[in-house]
């Protein structure tokens, strides 16, 4: 049985999500703000935290912090669409993944199953040094494989070489002529094209919504980056 510490200021989420979870065997601990999550986390054996941020006495974002001193257990983040500042914040500074309000039960049950099994399976979250995560995606290069959310996901040598440069390079932002002479090993010629092709080729496979990239994202005018949490 996996521990699972649910918190939210707000009593009716967490019944919600306390009814959903527990229906699928996990046992849940709850708290109200993040000073109540620490409390448990230093106490309980906890697997994975359900962690709201706007909360009182101490945010979602402030509690992460702290907890991250004393556990690498998966994050997943509750955030409401108007906290997407705070939620990129919270990605970058330790969170594993984000469910946004109102959620999606089915969606959350396939987020946390898929944030233990990682967890469990690399041992606690330890990651081999051919291995680079971001968010949900994995990329080893030993292999030559990449998952996401532990499945695997088939891409050409040109998709997985620019899902390797963004990765190893997450939140610095690539011109597509940077990404085109990187990658192809030559000058760009109708570099914008090629690498646009590629990029939305990756989204249709990595992202949940393609229109709504989270991880491959455009900064107009200037490249792409990678956003995510490692």
């Amino acid at each position: 049985m996996y521990n699972i510490l649910i918190c939210d200021d707000e009593k009716d989420i967490r019944n919600a999500l306390r009814i959903y979870l527990s229906s699928e065997g996990y046992k849940i601990f709850e708290a109200a703000n993040g000073c109540e999550a620490i409390e448990t986390a230093t106490k309980e054996d906890i697997h994975l935290v359900l962690l709201d941020i706007m909360m009182p006495q101490m945010d979602g974002i402030t509690a992460m912090s702290r907890l991250r001193e004393i556990s690498n257990v998966p994050i997943i983040l509750l955030s409401a669409k108007s906290e997407d500042t705070d939620k990129i914040l919270g990605l970058n500074v330790g969170a594993d993944d984000y469910v946004t309000k109102p959620f999606n039960p089915v969606e959350l049950l396939a987020r946390v199953r898929s944030q233990l099994r990682r967890y469990l399976s690399l041992g606690g979250g330890q990651i081999k040094a051919s291995q680079i995560q971001v968010g949900g995606i994995l990329l080893d290069d030993d292999a030559k494989n990449v998952t996401l959310d532990d499945d695997e996901v088939s891409l050409t040598p040109r998709e997985y070489d620019i899902l390797k440069l963004l990765m190893q390079n997450q939140g610095t932002v690539f011109s597509p002529k940077d990404i085109y002479r990187r990658v192809w090993g030559e000058e760009p010629f109708g570099a914008e094209n090629a690498v646009a092709v590629h990029i939305r080729h990756l989204r249709e496979k990595l992202e949940i919504n393609p229109a709504e990239p989270r991880y491959i994202k455009v900064v107009w005018g200037q490249g792409y980056k990678m956003e995510g949490s490692k």
